[in-house]
């Protein structure tokens, strides 16, 4: 492990170099004392002497010895770092980060918010200490122990052996060591090492910035390779190199920019390097399709630069020993090798292009009124989809494409969505954005193993092409005309009683046939959004969003499948949001609807009820979504109610949200609920992940939680910590469709597994 971790600080440092411009002056020396030496970029040795105001480029390094002192500040934001006696470091300078690798020693820095433009780190031989804006020592023994002291603000420490993240603000303190662990403490002040005064010499630097930033050669002096000055002032002894060039600007830098219309760029930078290499194993026991499971899991991440990639390699047993064969028939199925990768993904969502294929989770456009939160991993383990996402960001302009399972284009179509946005400068920030969403054949999503054209989801031998019923789930098939009559079940219904000595026999219905059925859904949407207030403490945003859906209209040839073409719009006028305190979101939007649209309709739950089965007259029927929500009512059903919802960052203890619709009209009501939980549990003994979650959505009645209906979806995760890096997770979620016979079922997936992680 430590040899990984100190790869990939060879790699990040040769990264960061590189990517900048050679020769750049990031900083400069404001006090020297006693023995202090740079090893500048390509030597090998700290050769140089250092000498007050002396320039630092990208990569180099400096070393302090015994009983000596140094300072320096970053030109552009005028952060100032001390280096205490004893210390070595070196500076890694990239276009959206900044980093400190302090190799050993003590480092006093002085970091500023305003006016700063990169994500500022100190890394150390085994963490990374991310900050946004603070006062804070950073200390790292010769022996290995590394400590964190906060003086001002807060900062995060993450370890890279464990993986472990704590926040630290003012009067805490961390610990940090090479076996992973991480412990946050309460700080004395004598904690907090020796602050010197350097406010003299700071005044002459900055008074000798401010002059060199007045007389910056021209673009064109620097176009012509301008040799390098050197100006002593006889009072200081100063060394000055004329070196120092603005960073380039072009579309990709643009498009890194932070604007309110798009997700917070800078917390993004502000995240922690994820690490080299992680290995997962799990042990446990899954309940795929109503049988229980063992389960030996491997879950290996690498990550190289800018590319990530995870596997997830199951073995599933019985309790018979059996392993369960039929998701590692390659040589049959190909593309089962698309199972086992978990992820592979490029970049982050604010470079100009990232990528991720696999797992697909919230994928929010827009402000939701089409797709929100979809996500395609909601029946993982049991189904495995394979997805696509991707991103461009060029200035003002970004756009997103996303696939929601390859695996469905051999079945008729997937879900798929393209999203465009534009706002026009960081001084009138008004957004613009269109959507489009289709979902290319709803009944992609219904597998058929066996190629009998009844979904596996509805066959009871999935694996039979021959036999599809058991209404008594014996094991023995229903008469069927296609079934040998010596193979019938005499008694299929399970009274005990032989089918043929009873006048009336109950059974399950022919299930549902793929067989020429196919139903398409389009939607369509433009939003508008404006920050018309925008503070540290409270920030306002309003917007407006235009959606509609097209369902057209289906019948086959034997009229099993008919479905009514409709269409809908709705419209938001107004929407606000807001976030009070950095810790409290709140939304309010008022919706007018036209005809048959649904807002959201793209949901976290629509790979469940994007098509339902119910059994009518013994025979199954199957709805698409919009079928089952307006079953009842024609194309020009009129409605109009509020939507609002609420999140709650409780001292990065508890994070809660909730939302809540209410359309109304004429003839109907429907409502909409969902809420999620979950609890941050860095600082509580034994517990390492505590999460909940229920949706239920256009419904009479959302909170008659007793009696559940097809839209209803709920789950929870808990995870134990048995011992460091090992932890008890009990994966629980539920969903309801009906058996066949007219019966609301329960559809529970539970995994339980001991997790390992290294």
């Amino acid at each position: 492990m430590k040899s990984l971790i100190t790869t990939s600080k060879v790699l990040l440092i040769m990264l960061t170099i590189f990517s900048s411009a050679k020769g750049n002056v990031i900083a400069r020396i404001v006090k020297s004392e006693g023995d202090v030496f740079m090893k500048r970029l390509g030597m090998s040795t700290y050769s140089e002497k250092v000498k007050t105001g002396a320039a630092i480029t990208n990569g180099d390094a400096i070393k302090v010895g015994a009983e000596s002192f140094a300072a320096i500040i970053y030109i552009d934001d005028r952060s100032v770092i001390k280096i205490k006696e004893n210390s070595k470091f070196s500076f890694m300078d990239s276009k959206n980060t900044r980093t400190v690798d302090l190799v050993y020693g003590t480092l006093l820095n002085n970091i500023k918010s305003e006016g700063r433009k990169k994500a500022f780190r100190i890394q150390t031989p085994v963490s990374v200490a991310s900050i946004k804006g603070t006062e804070f020592a950073a200390i790292v023994s010769q022996k290995g122990l590394e400590e964190f002291v906060c003086k001002e603000g807060n900062f995060e420490v993450l370890n890279m052996i464990s993986g472990q993240t704590v926040s630290v603000s003012a009067g805490q303190k961390a610990f940090s060591n090479a076996t992973g662990d991480l412990v946050q403490a309460i700080a004395s002040p004598k904690d907090y090492p020796t602050d010197p005064e350097i406010e003299n010499e700071l005044d002459d630097i900055e008074n000798l910035i401010n002059n060199e930033e007045i007389n910056e050669p021209s673009e064109k002096q620097k176009t012509n390779n301008t040799p390098k000055l050197e100006q002593k002032s006889e009072d200081n002894s100063v060394e000055i190199e004329k070196n120092e060039q603005e960073p380039k600007q072009g579309l990709e830098s643009e498009a890194e920019e932070s604007l309110e219309t798009k997700k917070s760029i800078e917390q993004i930078k502000s995240e922690p390097p994820p690490k080299p290499f992680s290995m997962g194993l799990g042990i446990g026991s899954a309940t795929i399709d109503g049988i229980l499971y063992n389960q030996i899991a491997l879950r290996p991440e690498v990550y190289i630069k800018k590319v990530g990639i995870g596997l997830d390699l199951v073995l599933y047993v019985d309790n018979e020993g059996n392993i369960k064969t039929e998701q590692w028939d390659i040589d049959n199925d190909p593309g089962l090798l698309l199972d086992k990768i978990l992820y592979i993904k490029y970049g982050r969502e604010n470079d100009l292009l990232w990528a991720k294929y696999g797992s697909l989770e919230s994928i929010t456009f827009g402000y939701g009124g089409l797709l929100n939160n979809y996500s395609n991993m909601l029946e993982f383990p049991t189904v495995r989809k394979v997805g696509f996402i991707t991103g461009i960001n060029v200035g003002p302009v970004s756009s997103q494409f996303f696939l929601a399972n390859f695996k469905d284009l051999s079945r008729g179509g997937t879900i798929s969505g393209i999203r465009l946005d534009y706002t026009i400068s960081e001084n009138f920030p008004l957004s613009f954005g269109i959507n489009y969403i289709v979902d290319g054949n709803m009944f992609s999503g219904l597998k058929d193993r066996d190629e009998d054209s009844f979904p596996d989801v509805f066959d009871d031998f999935p694996d039979s092409t021959n036999m599809w019923n058991d209404s008594d789930g014996d094991g023995i098939p229903d008469p069927h005309f296609s079934l040998d009559s010596s193979r019938w079940d005499i008694d299929a219904d399970g009274d005990n009683v032989v089918d043929y000595l009873q006048d009336s026999v109950t059974l399950k219905a022919t299930p549902f046939s793929l067989k020429n059925n196919s139903a398409s859904t389009s939607g369509l949407s433009f939003d508008i959004g404006y920050p018309i207030f925008n503070s540290k403490a409270f920030n306002l945003k309003l917007y407006t969003e235009y959606n509609r859906l097209n369902y057209p209209g289906v019948i086959n040839d034997d009229s099993t499948f008919i479905r009514t073409q409709r269409s809908g719009s709705g419209i938001t006028i107004p929407g606000i949001r807001s976030l009070i305190f950095g810790v409290l979101n709140i939304s309010l939007e008022y919706r007018i609807i036209n005809g048959s649209y649904i807002p959201q309709f793209f949901d976290q739950a629509y790979d469940l009820n994007r098509v339902i089965s119910s059994t009518v007259d013994g025979q199954t029927i199957i709805q698409t979504k919009d079928m089952a929500v307006f079953e009842n009512y024609n194309d020009d059903l009129n409605s109009s109610g509020l939507y609002g919802s609420a999140g709650l960052d409780l001292l990065n203890l508890i994070t809660f949200s909730a939302s809540y619709s209410n359309m109304k009209s004429d003839t109907t009501e429907l409502k909409s609920f969902t809420s999620y939980f979950n609890l941050n549990t860095e600082n509580i003994p034994k517990i390492s992940s505590a999460m909940a979650y229920y949706q239920r959505n256009n419904d009479d009645n959302p909170f008659d939680f007793e009696n559940p209906t097809k839209n209803t979806i709920m789950g929870y995760r808990i995870g134990y910590e048995l011992s460091k890096g090992v932890s008890l997770i009990w994966d629980f979620r539920q969903f309801y469709r009906d058996d066949g016979t007219g019966t609301l079922e329960a559809i529970q997936q539970t995994t339980i597994e001991t997790s390992f992680n290294f």
